[in-house]
C-alpha cells in the first residue's frame, strides 16, 4: 500500500515538472519592433555610411531577413510585408541598374499610393480589405472600419504627396532624414489620433 501511494504522488508531481518546458513560450517585446523597423534602421546607417546606394542595398537585403525573423520569432509574415518587398526589389533594382537614386526615393510613394487606391476601391465595392488584416487583432462594426479605413486612406494619399514634395525640391540627406523619422512619426501621431473613432466602436468589457 505504501509503494502504491508513493507511485501515485509520483505519477501526480511528473506534469508539473514537464508543463513548464512544453509550453510555447512568447517572444521578447522587444523583437516586433525590432523586425517592424530594423529595415528602416538599417537604411538610415548604411546612408550614413556609403550614401544612397549602399543603403539601396542594405534595405533589399534586411527586409527580407526580417521577413523571416517575422516567420521565426512571431509564427507569421504580413501580407503587407509580401507587397512591400516586391516594391522594394522592383524599386531598388531599378536605382542600382540604372544609377539613378529616383527610383528608391519614389518608392514610399508608390506604396503609399497602391495602398490608398486599394484600400478605396475596397471602400467603394464593399470590400473592408483593412478588416481582413486587423480582424484578428480588433472586432468592430462594418461602420467602424469604413471610417478607419476612409482615414488611412487620407493619410496615405498625403504622405504620398509629403514625399513626392520633399524628394522633388530637397537634397537626399533631408529626403532619408524624413523618410526615417519624419514619415514614421507622422503615423505615430496618426495612430494615436484613431483612438477615440476606436473608441466609439470598440465593444466595452465589463
Amino acid at each position: 500500500m505504501t509503494d502504491k501511494k508513493a507511485t501515485d504522488a509520483t505519477d501526480t508531481q511528473q506534469p508539473d515538472s514537464t508543463t513548464p518546458d512544453s509550453s510555447p513560450k512568447k517572444p521578447a517585446g522587444w523583437i516586433k519592433p525590432l523586425i517592424e523597423f530594423g529595415s528602416l534602421i538599417s537604411f538610415f546607417i548604411a546612408f550614413r555610411i556609403g550614401g544612397i546606394y549602399a543603403a539601396t542595398i542594405t534595405f533589399m537585403v534586411v527586409h527580407p531577413l526580417s521577413m523571416m525573423a517575422a516567420k521565426k520569432f512571431l509564427g507569421h509574415i504580413a501580407k503587407v510585408q509580401w507587397f512591400t518587398l516586391v516594391i522594394v526589389l522592383v524599386m531598388g533594382g531599378l536605382t542600382l541598374y540604372l544609377q539613378d537614386e529616383t527610383f528608391v526615393k519614389m518608392k514610399l510613394t508608390v506604396i503609399n499610393s497602391l495602398f490608398a487606391a486599394i484600400l478605396l476601391f475596397g471602400l467603394l465595392t464593399g470590400r473592408l480589405f483593412f478588416k481582413s488584416l486587423m480582424e484578428s487583432a480588433l472586432e468592430m462594426p462594418d461602420e467602424g472600419w469604413r471610417l478607419i479605413t476612409r482615414n488611412y486612406i487620407i493619410f496615405l494619399a498625403l504622405m504620398a504627396a509629403v514625399n513626392e514634395l520633399i524628394w522633388r525640391n530637397y537634397s537626399t540627406e533631408i529626403w532619408v532624414n524624413f523618410k526615417t523619422f519624419g514619415y514614421m512619426g507622422a503615423l505615430l501621431v496618426f495612430t494615436i489620433a484613431q483612438a477615440p473613432f476606436l473608441a466609439k466602436y470598440l465593444p466595452t468589457e465589463d
